[in-house]
């Protein structure tokens, strides 16, 4: 493959959308849709999980998430499509998994944006309790749906100017929560114990609070649904996959492994408000009460905002995608002329989150538990879509990239899966069960080939 539009052509399609996405701006997307304190929300709940080895706990799901990156890296690189996981599987296990990928990774994508609203809307709320949660929600939604619908560089911008906020105000708690340990504010004192206490530590106890913090990984996955956008194309995809999810796992282990020295001897927060709140508690502690409302409200509103932009941009190109080949009405496949971006897909995404956010503004939890089920199905379908294109398809030899790799990510996937949240499997359940559905309409109407015609591939 010498060339990503050679690719392109190879596959049946042609260049529509505008490449102009640097591998920086790629890890910038990939960042700004993860977010750098994904953990502050969750920390409380990781932290009673794992007897309080919240870092620990990261350092294993960077582990867990490397074997995704790098199925992602080599699906990318055969199949450079915005389509993400839908393109991946409908091309190595036939068009009928490819439908049911597309259609669990949809509940992420449009669920993400929705999540982001809803918590923008609440912490508006708190400040402005005279504002309508709803109001919120129609203001923000209005304004990431004109900023994508610019173009992907306008989105790209602006992402760069919320990231370098974010990265700012998480630095401020990093170096307050270091001058505080150096004078043992709150009996706070260096230790080993938040990363690895012998006492404690079982590998179920571990695996188990990874199912709840691996919420904070999901989003470096959506860095290959702009693989038709990338100036480098697939290896470019390929690199900012796993430079994205390396940093990120590095933040999430310094801002918890600080903020764990500061409960010394405690591994359980009372269940409650004081576990939901134990991230702000200790910025209260540490920085009294202008630290905890800097990381409360504008940290984040702003990283929220930032990821409802690179959602709604993800999700809107994988209904491109999807219309492209005819599994979604065509209508959805129209790409601007002058800003070569997906507008009538944009549009969409922007009345479903709408409607969403406005309908589960309540739901936070169930929310969360949704967003997590739709990832981590469509991951299965990719480590599985790696095995059934290399090993069988291509017969490749190279049975540790292309076999090992892939069913240990599966492995550890499932088992995370497994231990979700009752809610989200049945919520998810009725969403795949709709995809079979719709599927079976698909189908009929004759919009699903018997099979996809394979590429020669770049050689393995």
């Amino acid at each position: 493959m010498t060339d990503t539009p050679v690719a392109l052509e190879s596959l049946g399609y042609k260049q529509e959308l505008k490449r102009s996405l640097s591998l920086a701006d790629l890890i910038i997307y990939g960042l700004v849709f993860i977010v750098p304190g994904a953990p502050i929300s969750v920390f409380g709940i990781v932290f009673n999980a794992s007897h309080g080895m919240v870092p620990l706990v990261y350092l294993v799901g960077l582990v867990a998430m490397l074997f995704t990156a790098l199925s992602y890296m080599a699906m990318s690189r055969e199949f450079p499509l915005a389509g993400s996981v839908y393109a991946y599987a409908g091309r190595s296990l036939g068009p009928a998994a490819g439908f049911l990928a597309g259609w669990a990774i949809l509940l992420d994508y449009l669920l993400v944006p929705t999540l982001t609203y809803v918590l923008c809307a609440i912490a508006l709320h708190a400040v402005l309790p005279a504002v309508p949660q709803w109001l919120s929600v129609v203001v923000l939604v209005a304004i990431a749906t004109l900023v994508n619908y610019l173009g992907i560089e306008t989105t790209t911008r602006m992402n760069i100017g919320l990231l370098v906020i974010q990265l700012i105000i998480l630095a401020i708690f990093m170096i307050e929560a270091g001058t505080a340990l150096y004078h043992h504010v709150g009996g706070a004192h260096f230790s080993l114990l938040p990363l690895y206490n012998p006492d404690l530590v079982t590998p179920k106890l571990i695996f188990s609070a990874l199912s709840l913090a691996v919420l904070s990984f999901l989003g470096f996955d959506a860095i290959s649904t702009l693989s038709e956008e990338a100036l480098g194309g697939p290896s470019a995809v390929g690199r900012a996959t796993i430079s994205t999810i390396c940093l990120v796992a590095g933040l999430f282990m310094a801002q918890t492994w600080l903020a764990a020295l500061f409960v010394p001897g405690r591994t359980h927060f009372p269940v409650g408000e004081a576990t939901n709140g134990a991230f702000y508690d200790i910025a209260m502690l540490i920085g009294g009460y202008f630290l905890k409302f800097l990381i409360a409200v504008p940290y984040i509103l702003l990283s929220s905002m930032a990821c409802a932009l690179t959602a709604q941009a993800a999700t809107a190109r994988l209904l491109f995608s999807m219309a492209r080949d005819g599994k979604l009405p065509r209508a959805l496949a129209h790409v601007h002329p002058v800003r070569k971006v997906p507008e009538r897909a944009v549009l969409l995404v922007a009345a479903v989150t709408l409607g969403l956010a406005t309908w589960l503004v309540g739901e936070l939890e169930l929310l969360t538990a949704m967003v997590s089920f739709g990832a981590l199905l469509s991951f299965l379908l990719l480590h599985a879509s790696v095995i059934s294109h290399f090993i069988i398809g291509r017969r490749s030899r190279n049975w540790l990239r292309y076999l090992a790799a892939p069913a240990i990510g599966f492995a550890i996937i499932a088992y995370v899966l497994w231990n979700a949240e009752m809610p989200a499997k049945i919520a998810g359940g009725l969403w795949m069960s709709a995809g079979l559905v719709a599927l079976a309409i698909v189908w009929r109407k004759g919009r699903i080939p018997v099979a996809m015609e394979m590429p020669p591939g770049p050689g393995i």
